[in-house]
């Protein structure tokens, strides 16, 4: 980075890529209309109380649009429970398997009704981005283009469900959510892969697709990265040094996916932004929660790279969360793009933001096509 400051004018504002958003989940388990605006969607859910976020969530399709995210990894999501688990979840794989066919119809149905596209392959890479780089298209007329992913792969029934994933599009994959999982245990687990894990490894090698290490345990990373010949990406990462828990990525971790040549996206949900922060207590505003504060990480990972080409944004935004637990100058998602100007303030050059916003996960997706 050189002291010379990045800006940009309402016109020059940057593509951004988010590589992690569980639109599906919030469609199908929250029954939200994510075409409408996120004004509507609050106020139906006026007065609910069955989950925290309640009245608090920031994304909708507007939302992004009028963000500029023209692209985004979006989730499949379905845990399988076993009985007497306190986590939320499915109580068999082919329940979870049928979840996660009914998130994908969602997906559908937003291409369907002209509001999202898929993105396969390069050829649709680039036919998306030259539309969103279209200015004579307003913004609010495009269709957001998503790259599918699943989180946590207890949906697979068997390894054969892979091969039917990867036939509708599915190009990256996650094998840990948190607790324990049929194929990788994850956050608050210390578990190392199993079988079932390491067979999950060598077909997802084989089949090409982007391996995901978000919440795996560490004993899992370090076979991962051992197993794995492909590539990787960490999803919705921050750095356990400034926010200690297993859930973030060490220094010797995000070495070694610097190595990768990975890309690290960074989580808005501040309880990896900001340390000691408690659920459903702590508060944005009073605990210290701006949208600046994930600068500090991306400033370590650079600092540990010497350049700022593995860093970017996986915003998780609306995770089982919103606002309650989301940067207190964050209104909607359309917020990240404060963020350019935030990192001019802190001596990100042009060139550095264009990379943070969009240029170094589409580096890593074409990498990964080519």
């Amino acid at each position: 980075m050189s002291e010379q400051k990045g800006s940009f004018n309402s016109i020059q504002r940057p593509l951004i890529i988010d590589a992690h958003l569980d639109l599906s989940m919030n469609a199908l388990e929250y029954n939200r209309d994510l075409t409408q605006p996120i004004d509507k969607i609050r106020a139906r859910e006026m007065g609910l109380t069955d989950k925290m976020d309640r009245e608090k969530g920031v994304v909708s399709l507007p939302a992004l649009r009028e963000g500029r995210i023209g692209i985004v990894v979006a989730t499949q999501i379905a845990r399988y429970v076993e009985e007497g688990s306190d986590l939320p979840g499915w109580h068999s794989p082919e329940q979870a398997w049928a979840q996660s066919q009914g998130q994908l119809a969602w997906y559908k149905a937003m291409e369907s009704s002209g509001e999202m596209k898929q993105i396969k392959n390069l050829d649709d890479l680039d036919k998306h981005l030259s539309l969103w780089n279209d200015f004579n298209i307003s913004d609010l007329e495009k269709p957001i283009g998503y790259i599918l992913s699943l989180e946590g792969a207890d949906s697979l029934v068997t390894l054969e469900n892979l091969d039917v994933a990867w036939e509708y599009g599915l190009r990256a994959l996650g094998p840990a959510h948190y607790g324990p999982g049929r194929y990788a245990n994850g956050t608050g687990m210390t578990e190392p892969l199993g079988d079932k894990g390491i067979a999950l490894l060598k077909k997802m090698d084989r089949l090409g697709m982007i391996l995901d290490v978000t919440h795996l345990t560490d004993k899992s990373f370090y076979q991962a990265m051992d197993i794995y010949t492909g590539p990787v990406w960490a999803s919705h990462h921050n750095c356990r040094s400034l926010a200690d828990h297993q859930r973030q990525l060490t220094d010797d971790q995000i070495k070694i996916l610097i190595e990768r040549d990975a890309v690290i996206g960074a989580s808005l949900d501040v309880w990896m932004i900001v340390p000691g922060w408690i659920r459903g207590k702590s508060d944005p505003v009073k605990d210290g929660a701006p949208l600046e504060k994930i600068i500090d990480h991306w400033d370590h990972i650079c600092q540990i790279a010497g350049n700022t080409n593995h860093i970017a944004m996986g915003s998780d935004l609306d995770g089982m969360f919103g606002k309650e637990q989301s940067p207190y100058d964050l209104e909607t998602i359309a917020d990240l793009q404060k963020i350019p100007e935030l990192l001019g303030n802190r001596g990100y050059t042009k060139e550095d933001i264009m990379k943070i916003m969009h240029g170094n996960w589409l580096r890593a997706i074409k990498n990964a096509w080519g």
